[in-house]
């Protein structure tokens, strides 16, 4: 006689209504390179006005990509928020340099300070704060920094949050004395659960830096798990591990919808919760993205041109 085989019931998809949904994804951004922006023919037909669009500035693409990017995102009507990867900027005059002709060429009054993906710094700087301490971002209407739901081994080695505890206290200190808007923007996720307690634990600590929660957009799921894997996702890669291995949804792309949902609940039902928006991460690509957060969006994510 076979063994019969009992699965553990899945816990049931969160109820949450379609309008607390579009509430939570009101006013999201969005994450391009040159390369994927390259394949976008016009944004506006695309992402709702004012949307901000962040540009990855990964290691090797050249600078002049970079600004090209922003000099045509911002002609098209959004707000552009470049990449400024502190590990890969040789010196404070490369960074001068850097932010005159994003501003000079693209009128770029925002960006994102990281350390960057690489893990031996190319010149001067290995950390955002470093990159703060220069002074040149002063007069920028925006900064944001980097979060870390699930921790971050290349600052962490020992797999705790200390190093990046103090590091957003030293953030939350900077953000009460300067003039710029402040917020962080994380790394994508997919269970909703830690990043909550995550949220509540940076408000017990004192730290009340908006959080811009990273997710990530429809794809393949093997391309999730390239990309996870890749970028250091921490425990709940196990969610897209889990769906791997049942046959019925191995082959069906990912969608963020429970994640985004279970967020937009808890929002709803604590708004002073501390995720202010949504940054998306298109890795199934920018098109693919743009029309999911169309289908959930409401009248907030209708493109621009239909406006």
């Amino acid at each position: 006689m076979a063994l019969l085989n009992f699965r553990r019931k899945e816990a049931p998809a969160p109820q949450v209504s379609g309008e607390a949904v579009e509430a939570f994804l009101e006013g999201y951004s969005i994450e391009v390179m040159p390369r994927t922006a390259e394949k976008v023919e016009d944004f506006r037909e695309l992402l709702p006005k004012g949307t901000r669009v962040y540009i990855a500035h990964i290691d090797g693409t050249p600078f002049e990509d970079m600004v090209a990017t922003a000099k045509r995102i911002n002609a098209e009507g959004f707000k552009v928020m470049p990449h400024f990867p502190a590990r890969i900027i040789k010196d404070q005059a490369t960074l001068a340099d850097w932010i005159a002709r994003y501003q000079g060429e693209a009128d770029v009054r925002q960006a994102l300070l990281l350390g960057g993906g690489v893990s031996t710094p190319h010149g001067d700087f290995h950390c955002s704060m470093q990159l703060i301490e220069t002074g040149l971002f002063d007069g920028f209407d925006r900064l944001h920094v980097a979060g870390h739901p699930e921790g971050n081994k290349d600052i962490d080695p020992d797999g705790s949050d200390r190093n990046v505890m103090e590091a957003l206290r030293w953030k939350q200190a900077f953000s009460e004395r300067t003039d710029a808007k402040m917020a962080m923007a994380t790394q994508f996720c997919f269970e909703a659960r830690p990043v909550i307690d995550w949220v509540n634990r940076l408000n017990a600590e004192g730290i009340k830096l908006p959080v811009h929660i990273g997710v990530a957009g429809p794809a393949k799921l093997q391309t999730l798990i390239k990309f996870a894997i890749a970028c250091g996702v921490g425990p709940s890669l196990k969610v897209l591990q889990k769906r791997a291995m049942d046959v019925t949804k191995l082959l069906l792309p990912y969608e963020p919808n429970d994640f985004v949902a279970e967020l937009a609940a808890h929002k709803a039902a604590d708004p002073d919760f501390g995720i202010e928006s949504v940054h998306f991460f298109p890795l199934g690509g920018i098109k693919t993205n743009a029309t999911w957060a169309i289908e959930h969006g409401g009248k907030s994510a209708v493109p621009a041109a239909q406006n």
